[in-house]
């Protein structure tokens, strides 16, 4: 491996070592100082001798060197993997300690709902339409969900329907989802109403409760709650009053909602998959 590590200027150096010591030889014999056998092999190898140890320093050098370097970089390298190793475990926790505090809401959930049944899913990923608002969760057929079934989230907020169910997969259609018409009722007053996804002024996804009588008399921060049908149970929250108003017909009123679920952030929901009157 040392003859690799011969550099151009090492190799100069034994050049002129070998050149150094074939004058020395001749100038030596020119003086007559020349002692036949050992003293000329002597004074003849002594430059060379000489030069090869500087060469093989330096290459002992050299080398120390790279194995310093390659030694530092495996350690590096040893480093930075239980540095990912350690940020895993870490972020591990974590999911495990927010899907542990949804767990023990969802245990108080089931206690106030004894007739709920649930299962619990992932969310894998999200439609990138502009013009619609699903996902996709990590369960289907196989954990026995069927189109129709509701999602919720362990604080007894409704997030969608199931729309479409594969072997191992299902799509979950949110109530922003212009498509879905939801029956619902104001929790504080009981007027009733259709809540449907649509868009604000700034181009946000809102909900909006239709069909509410002329002389319906709200206020902002009422609870809006579903009515209940065949296919989700009755009093899941689906949000808060925020402003109303009459409708383009002046005949009825409706009422902008907030949201009662942020959907960004959610990692995980769970679907109803029975309930008493399903």
């Amino acid at each position: 491996m040392k003859k690799h590590l011969f550099t151009s200027k090492i190799k100069t150096i034994l050049v002129v070592a070998v050149a150094l010591a074939i004058l020395t030889t001749v100038a030596v014999a020119v003086s007559g100082g020349m002692v036949p056998g050992q003293n000329v092999v002597g004074t003849v190898l002594s430059p060379i001798r000489a030069g090869l140890a500087a060469i093989d320093r330096q290459a002992l050098r050299v080398y120390n060197y790279i194995f310093s370097y390659e030694t530092l970089r495996a350690e590096k390298e040893a480093l930075e993997q239980q540095i990912l190793e350690m940020q895993e475990e870490v972020r591990l926790a974590q999911e495990y300690e927010r899907e542990n505090a949804r767990l023990k809401q969802l245990l108080n959930l089931s206690e106030v709902h004894e007739d709920y049944q649930f299962e619990d899913a992932y969310i894998i990923s999200w439609d990138a339409s502009t013009w619609r608002s699903s996902f996709t969760i990590g369960k289907g057929e196989n954990a026995g969900l069927t189109e129709g079934m509701c999602a919720v989230t362990e604080n007894n907020q409704m997030v969608g329907i199931l729309t479409e169910v594969g072997t191992n997969w299902a799509t979950v259609t949110t109530i922003l989802d212009q498509s879905q018409e939801i029956s619902a009722s104001v929790a504080a007053s009981g007027y009733t109403g259709v809540v449907q996804g649509t868009y604000d002024a700034e181009n946000t996804r809102t909900l909006r409760m239709n069909y509410l009588p002329t002389d319906a008399v709200l206020k902002n921060g009422d609870q809006v709650v579903t009515t209940g049908s065949t296919l989700y149970p009755r009093g899941l929250l689906l949000g808060y009053v925020t402003n109303v108003s009459l409708d383009e017909t002046g005949v009825a009123k409706y009422a902008a909602l907030e949201a009662s679920c942020s959907l960004d952030g959610l990692e995980q929901v769970f679907i109803i998959t029975n309930y008493a009157g399903s």
